[in-house]
């Protein structure tokens, strides 16, 4: 297969830092689009697929370029492709191939098809190796993972919609959270600034918990009606038995059984961080209320374009700060502490620096 070359930021091991590539591209096929790269944010799955710390689950393939919150616009389109033109406003997520023809995709849920490609670390099937994600300057992707970016949506505050965004707003959909419903986020990071601002443009009650005072005025502002400092014992069991759906977006080990008392009977409580260690949890937090405990990935395309529509209809970007990619591994640390409000993103014009 015919390919091309292009800039891009990876690391050679999972000790390394990141630093200047050169990668190749297929060539687009008839059904590909070739992407100009403008902007990638940067996820906390980034930083532990370069570091390997999933090793267990998803070994890394070295060299490895992260990044799956893609915008840019299209450059070249397929010949069979006649639903994109060259200029418009796209974004690829963190899928970039599945099967097809599974169960699993026929229904619009491709992340849970087994041959599902993610969009770096991923298996090629077209140059062969892995994927190459979004710190480059271009990307060439099969139309069908291919998503259109509403118009009246800032750019660079869009990508952390494609992982931050849908992560959130696939569980809130699932659970049918809505009007009159109330609604607990846990964390308040880059995956719970968005699930706050979702919640609360469906209308739920969104209460935060969080560990930290200097939060509290925050999550306020990111459209929270209630901030609970969960260490707080006579706050947490005020809301005892009152919650119809809880997001938890914590990676780190923390305890489950205080959240879940806070359940209403057939409450849920969904788990979309990703701790490395096994969470413990009582028995009787679930079966004295048939209360449930769940686990949520991203969703499919189908719903990753509904979301990008409904965050368009309600102006919902991800709070972010913006860098060149020369940046990037001072980000990197930076987000191991915690020292962003809410998302960095990358300006990909600065590779070419």
């Amino acid at each position: 297969m015919k390919t091309n070359e292009t800039r891009a930021w990876g690391a050679t091991s999972a000790t390394s830092p990141l630093a200047p590539l050169t990668i190749k591209r297929r060539l687009p096929t008839a059904t590909d689009l070739q992407i100009e790269i403008l902007y990638c944010g940067i996820c906390h799955s980034d930083l532990h697929t370069v570091r390997d710390e999933w090793n267990r689950f998803m070994p890394t393939t070295y060299p490895v370029v992260p990044g799956h919150e893609i915008v840019g616009r299209v450059t070249a389109v397929g010949a069979e492709v006649e639903d994109f033109a060259i200029g418009d406003r796209v974004a690829v997520g963190c899928l970039v191939d599945s099967d097809g023809d599974c169960p699993h995709c026929r229904e619009g849920n491709e992340q849970f098809c087994a041959q599902a490609v993610f969009t770096f670390n991923g298996a090629d099937a077209h140059l062969g190796g892995v994927t190459y994600g979004g710190y480059s300057r271009s990307i060439v992707v099969d139309r069908r993972f291919v998503l259109r970016v509403p118009e009246n949506l800032d750019l660079a505050a869009t990508a952390p919609l494609l992982c931050a965004g849908i992560t959130t707003y696939s569980p809130l959909r699932h659970w049918r959270v809505g009007a009159g419903s109330k609604v607990g986020v846990v964390g308040l990071g880059g995956l719970g600034h968005m699930a706050v601002k979702i919640a609360h443009a469906m209308a739920a009650r969104v209460v935060v918990f969080t560990t930290s005072t200097s939060k509290q005025e925050d999550a306020r502002r990111l459209g929270a009606d209630e901030v609970v400092l969960s260490k707080d014992a006579e706050a947490m069991a005020a809301h005892e038995g009152s919650f119809d759906f809880i997001i938890d977006t914590v990676s780190a080990r923390h305890e489950i059984d205080p959240y879940l008392a806070l359940l209403k009977p057939d409450g849920n409580l969904t788990l979309v961080g990703a701790p490395t260690e096994p969470l413990p949890v009582s028995s009787f937090s679930l079966i004295m209320g048939r209360r449930s405990l769940s686990g949520s990935v991203i969703g499919g395309i189908p719903e990753t374009q509904e979301m990008l529509d409904f965050c368009g209809r309600h102006g919902i970007v991800a709070d972010i700060e913006l860098i060149p990619i020369q940046k990037v591994n001072e980000a990197y640390e930076r987000l191991l502490k915690s020292d962003v409000k809410y998302r960095f993103v990358i300006d990909m014009a600065s590779i070419e620096s």
